[in-house]
C-alpha cells in the first residue's frame, strides 16, 4: 500500500462503484447524525477507497437534505486521506459544452439553508479558503480524466454553488455569467470547506450535462436531456477513478504541499478555558488532533 486512502463522493448519476475487490459495507453514525449511506469499502489498483454516494440510495436526498458534516466525518473516522468529489454541473460558458469534465478550483458560495461547519458558539474556528481545493490532487484527477478518454478536461473554473433544488431562473442564470462563473451546481458547498476543516485535501470533478438557461429561450434545462448526458459522464467518471488509482498505486503519498493537513494548527481561537466541552468532544474525529493539545 502507498498510503493513500481516497473518498470518493458520488453526486448525480454516480451510485456504485464498478471494479473494486475486497469490499465491504459500513453502517455508521456521527455526532452530527447519519451520513447519506453506507460507506463502502475496497480497493482498486491496489488502491483503498471508501465510497459514499452524496444522494443517498435512491438518490432519495435533495442538495439542501444531505447531511453534510455527517459526511465528512464518516470520511474523517474512516482514515481517508483525500477526497475526490464528483459531481454533476450545467455550464455558464459556451466552449464547456455537455460531457466536459472541469476541475474547479473556486467557488462561489449562494447557498444559505445548510449547516457549513464544524465549530461553532463554544469553540470557534476560522480555517483559510483562498484556495479552497488541493492542487495535488486536482492535477491528478485532471491527468486521469484525460487518460479515461474524456474530449474536453479543463483545469480551473469558478463553480457558483446554488441552493437549489429549482434550476435558475433566467435572470439568475445570466447574472451568474456575468460574473463569470464556468459551472454551477448544488453540492459542492459546504462540502468543500467542511473537508478543509477536516483537514482533508479536497477535489472536485464536474461534470458538465447542461447550458444552465442563459443560451436562449430555446435551450433550457431539461432533466432528461441530462439524464442521458449524466449516463455517458457517468462511464467515464469510473475510468477517471481508475486511472487514478493506478497513479496513485505508483507513488507514497506525502503529507500535501499546501499544508492543508495541519490547516487547524492557528485556526482555533477559543481559549481553552471558554471551549464547550460537549462540542470539543463532538470534534474529537475532526479536530482532536490539535484540541487535545489544550
Amino acid at each position: 500500500m502507498t498510503g493513500w486512502v481516497l473518498g470518493i463522493i458520488g453526486g448525480s448519476g454516480l451510485y456504485q462503484l464498478s471494479g473494486l475487490e475486497n469490499v465491504r459495507r459500513q453502517t455508521v453514525e456521527t455526532p452530527w447524525g447519519s451520513p447519506s449511506g453506507q460507506l463502502v469499502r475496497g480497493t482498486l489498483n491496489g488502491v483503498e477507497l471508501v465510497f459514499l454516494t452524496r444522494h443517498g440510495k435512491g438518490h432519495h436526498l435533495s442538495p439542501s437534505a444531505i447531511n453534510y458534516r455527517a459526511n465528512i466525518h464518516a470520511l474523517k473516522r474512516a482514515g481517508v486521506t483525500d477526497i475526490l468529489s464528483l459531481s454533476a454541473c450545467g455550464s455558464m460558458k459556451e466552449e464547456l459544452h455537455p460531457g466536459s469534465f472541469v476541475i474547479v478550483d473556486q467557488y462561489v458560495d449562494r447557498t444559505y439553508a445548510r449547516e457549513k461547519s464544524f465549530f461553532g458558539p463554544g469553540c470557534v474556528a476560522h480555517v483559510p479558503m483562498a484556495d479552497p481545493v488541493c492542487k495535488r490532487l486536482s492535477a491528478m484527477a485532471a491527468e486521469a480524466a484525460r487518460s479515461a478518454g474524456v474530449e474536453n478536461v479543463v483545469e480551473g473554473g469558478i463553480y457558483l454553488a446554488m441552493e437549489g433544488p429549482q434550476f435558475s431562473t433566467r435572470a439568475e442564470s445570466l447574472l451568474y455569467r456575468s460574473w463569470g462563473m464556468d459551472v454551477i451546481g448544488m453540492t459542492n458547498m459546504p462540502e468543500a470547506k467542511l473537508a478543509r476543516e477536516a483537514e482533508l485535501p479536497y477535489a472536485s470533478v464536474c461534470m458538465v450535462t447542461d447550458y444552465d438557461c442563459w443560451r436562449d429561450a430555446h435551450s433550457d434545462v431539461d432533466i432528461n436531456d441530462i439524464l442521458k448526458v449524466m449516463a455517458d459522464n457517468s462511464g467515464r467518471a469510473h475510468d477517471l477513478i481508475s486511472a487514478l488509482t493506478l497513479v496513485m498505486s505508483k507513488q507514497e503519498r506525502t503529507p500535501d504541499p499546501a499544508g492543508i493537513g495541519s490547516v487547524l494548527d492557528h485556526a482555533i481561537i477559543t481559549a481553552p478555558e471558554h471551549r464547550d466541552p460537549d462540542l470539543v468532544a463532538r470534534l474529537s474525529t475532526i479536530a482532536g488532533r490539535v484540541l487535545s493539545r489544550g
